[in-house]
């Protein structure tokens, strides 16, 4: 069977390309699942569109990884559909999801080419299901003694290379398939840190907006008294996430030491009064950025002196604003669930955190604050706006194709997320068409996690580093993921392709740990 990289299905689902014997045998046998008539016609272009991530999207990504190359069905290309296939058939439902493992999938071909023993060891069915879901209810009652009634989940994806670790996420948006979309990234990104960190996620589809402090924390106590059974020092160490910052941590933590002990690196994210560490609330932000200068500096380009476009308003977004400012990036925008500022002078820092960390407004606040800012309802990426860098740290999905085809036009010359899988299937393939550099989540974003990680050792030592000790070490860290993802996409022949050489760089690490140890 013979795919050309560069079109948009595989021969052997294409009934309208010329098939060979062997693509009609295979066709008709364990990918049957995979033809496009299976598949959802309809394009998965937000994350809470329901419905199966199609076969027409899988081959959009590998022909993104290989453009140009002829590629016979190998091995390992059948191995791979087969999995895609058997996912489709067993989570239909499941589009985040489906989304990040098919964006995995269409990267790592070369990686079972030359590893046939991956194949024989069955790691990628493997590593796509988790080793455990937990999911629980979470009763508490409301400020008018009503009893309400949340979802809450743990996915315990993958312990190869240690304990779990993942954030909470406290969001009406959160199901299953986001919460294991969440944990399967989380796998790689961890590895990518070089720290010894399985993946993991959890959360529950409850919401902070309109609650009062005291229902915020009987919520928080409510979902711990289940959650406390399934976590351990050695066995998963949760953190924050969207709708779960410091408040958040401190009513779960205080129930965990209610119920087990004070036991101060079972969660962090911590408040520096109890166990936490110096730089957690900048780490992903500041993460990011370094990042950023890696990869603009691998490419021959200085960072000082760029434009920048930014989404959100929340700790990720706030403290990426602040380090790109510190490194000469003129910020121009922050954004909410409403709309955005932009401010041709750069966004105030200052005035941002007072809006939103201080007095939990909206971003029309920090327009009346700030005379040169500007609000506009509606995306930041609809904007039409002069700039060089997109940093997007909101939400997963938030850049879909058609926003970002206006890239190249703005004059975006690099993307890095900040955000959980921000960018849609086409969006990434639309980077790649316009020689965007682009960094994803995985790696850009995991500075949140390598900091926890350093939180957790701090607290084995009973010792806490200096804001100087463990922002050098995050500064290292993101700088030696940037080289790995380099060095692995060279190894693999996908130079200059960040999303492979993350993809690669952080499965190999877990798929040989995976087979060393017999799974």
């Amino acid at each position: 069977m013979i795919w050309v990289a560069g079109q948009t299905e595989w021969a052997g689902l294409n009934p309208s390309l010329t098939e060979s014997p062997e693509c009609t045998k295979a066709r008709d046998g364990a990918r049957a699942k995979c033809t496009r008539e299976n598949f959802s016609r309809k394009k998965h272009q937000k994350a809470k569109t329901r419905g199966g991530f199609n076969a027409k999207m899988f081959s959009t990504f590998v022909a993104n990884a290989h453009k140009g190359m002829v590629m016979p069905m190998t091995e390992a290309t059948e191995y791979i559909a087969k999995v895609a296939a058997d996912l489709e058939r067993r989570d239909p439902n499941q589009p985040e999801f489906q989304e990040a493992v098919h964006n995995f999938l269409g990267t790592i071909t070369p990686v079972f080419e030359k590893h046939p023993e991956y194949i024989k060891a069955n790691v990628l069915a493997r590593i796509t299901e988790p080793e455990r879901v937990i999911q629980f209810q979470v009763p508490w009652q409301d400020d008018a003694g009503k009893l309400q009634i949340n979802r809450g989940f743990r996915v315990q994806f993958n312990s190869a290379i240690g304990p779990y670790k993942g954030g909470l996420r406290f969001h009406p948006s959160v199901n299953l398939s986001i919460i294991k979309f969440l944990g399967f990234e989380q796998i790689f990104k961890n590895s990518l840190t070089g720290l010894p960190i399985g993946g993991g996620k959890g959360g529950s589809d409850f919401t902070s907006k309109g609650k009062s402090d005291a229902e915020i924390m009987r919520f928080c106590q409510s979902f711990m008294i289940e959650l406390q059974k399934h976590i351990g020092l050695d066995l998963d160490v949760p953190a924050g996430d969207i709708g779960v910052g410091g408040r958040e941590i401190g009513y779960l933590y205080g129930m965990y030491k209610r119920l087990r002990g004070s036991e101060r690196g079972i969660l962090t994210g911590k408040g520096l009064s109890y166990g936490g560490s110096l730089a957690r609330t900048e780490a992903t932000g500041y993460g990011l950025l370094y990042y950023t200068n890696a990869m603009l500096k691998e490419n021959g380009q200085e960072i000082a002196g760029k434009r920048a476009v930014v989404s959100g308003a929340g700790n990720v977004a706030t403290y990426a604003i602040q380090k790109a400012e510190e490194l000469g990036v003129k910020v121009l925008t922050a954004s909410d669930s409403n709309g955005y500022v932009y401010d041709e002078n750069g966004i105030d820092v200052a005035v941002l955190k007072d809006v939103k960390e201080v007095r939990r407004a909206r971003l029309t606040e920090y327009a009346k604050a700030v005379p040169t800012a500007e609000y506009h309802e509606g995306s930041v990426w609809d904007a039409d706006i002069k700039y060089d860098l997109a940093l997007p740290c909101a939400t997963q999905n938030e850049i879909n194709a058609d926003q970002a085809a206006k890239f190249k036009a703005a004059g975006v010359i690099a993307i890095a997320e900040g955000a959980n899988m921000p960018s849609t299937p086409d969006a990434i393939a639309s980077y790649k068409e316009n020689g965007i550099l682009y960094g994803p989540a995985k790696a850009a974003n995991a500075g949140g996690v390598a900091v926890s990680a350093l939180e957790m050792s701090q607290n084995s030592r009973r010792l806490s580093d200096s804001f100087t000790t463990v922002d050098g070490e995050l500064k290292e860290i993101m700088e030696n993921l940037f080289a790995n993802s380099v060095a692995a996409a060279k190894e693999y022949g996908v130079a200059g392709d960040y999303l492979a050489g993350s993809n690669i760089a952080g499965f190999t690490k877990v798929a040989d740990a995976m087979t060393a140890q017999g799974w």
